[in-house]
């Protein structure tokens, strides 16, 4: 098969269309044809050398995929050969095959296309996990999402909306925030022009959120602590902001809130399959029935990843960049 390798760590030109050996599913895991994979800031990452995937996962990058299963590995029922699926990965996804542990695999929802399924692993697992296993997100709280644009953010308002909750979010610019109000966000914040501080305070009769969902890291810390409601809950899940700040311990405990910080790729098999046994139950109905649906801002052949990534890296796009493979024809 063919794969996204990357013999030496660098910019965009690092990645680069090879052929190289087909993987073999092993216990509990099928093989997958992919037909698409999506691109995440996680994948720049690991093309600049600073993100390798968990010991024993393919080197390639790619978090998630869709196809259809090709084989069965040992081990493996409820599944079968032509099932159309997608698939949380800690790896592997810019290929042709990849070897899966059937806990993360899910159906393709009802109505969907593959191509399009591929652009919901990731943000749904990471969405759910966060906002409402982690942060408990409930009808009537507002929720501050950073990065409304991205497909994080694009999914979460979205979800958030389902559960009725009230939603906002900060985003880069008015054509952003306009898509973002289009998805159902209540609140618009122009991060480049506007104090998201203020502005939720404003707009909570200065209550502030009840959950942030955070893509920013260090920058944002101290003013996602005074953006928070009393008994509020930050979730950190993503550092483009930096790794180091100071935080005041005095502002936190006179919120009485909680600052949380997770990831899904080196998570243990079993903590991925019970997120993704959660998602396949609370949202993929919401798919079904056409509430929720995946964003996709473009489509481009897999060996044009470098493509992809510059596109990621210009922050121009709004919803999910995919991938696709010559079996998604």
């Amino acid at each position: 098969m063919h794969a996204i390798t990357i013999p030496e760590p660098g910019g965009p030109e690092a990645l680069v269309w090879a052929e190289v050996p087909d993987p073999v599913p092993g216990e509990g895991e099928v093989l997958v044809d992919v037909a698409a994979s999506a691109v995440n800031r996680a994948d720049l990452l690991q093309r600049q050398g600073f993100y390798d995937p968990p010991a024993g996962s393919a080197p390639y990058p790619g978090l998630e995929c869709a196809g259809t299963i090709a084989a069965l590995g040992p081990g493996v029922s409820g599944w079968a050969v032509g099932d159309e699926v997608c698939a949380l990965l800690a790896g592997g996804g810019y290929a042709e095959k990849a070897a899966v542990p059937a806990g993360q695999l899910l159906p393709v929802p009802s109505g969907l296309d593959l191509v399009s399924a591929a652009a919901l692993p990731e943000v749904t697992c990471t969405v759910w996990s966060n906002v409402f296993m982690v942060s408990h997100l409930r009808p009537g709280e507002t929720v501050l999402l950073h990065g409304g644009g991205s497909g994080i953010g694009t999914m979460a308002i979205q979800l958030a909306k389902a559960v009725g909750a009230r939603v906002a979010v900060t985003a880069g610019g008015p054509e952003k925030l306009a898509r973002c109000a289009e998805l159902g966000a209540d609140i618009l914040i122009d991060y480049r022009e506007q104090d998201f501080v203020e502005e939720i305070r404003k707009a909570t009769d200065g209550a502030g959120a009840d959950v942030i969902l955070d893509i920013v890291g260090a920058k944002y810390l101290e003013r996602n602590v005074r953006a928070l409601a009393v008994n509020g809950r930050l979730a950190v899940i993503g550092l483009q902001g930096g790794v180091k700040a100071e935080l005041n311990l005095g502002a936190l405990l006179g919120k009485r809130g909680a600052i949380t910080a997770t990831s899904l790729r080196h998570r243990p098999l079993a903590e991925k399959a019970a997120i993704v046994a959660a998602v396949r139950e609370h949202v993929w109905p919401l798919i079904a029935d056409g509430r929720v649906r995946p964003i996709v801002d473009r489509t481009l052949p897999m060996p044009e990843a470098a493509e992809a990534h510059r596109a990621l890296e210009a922050s121009t796009h709004v919803g999910k960049i995919l991938l696709v493979t010559s079996a998604s024809a």
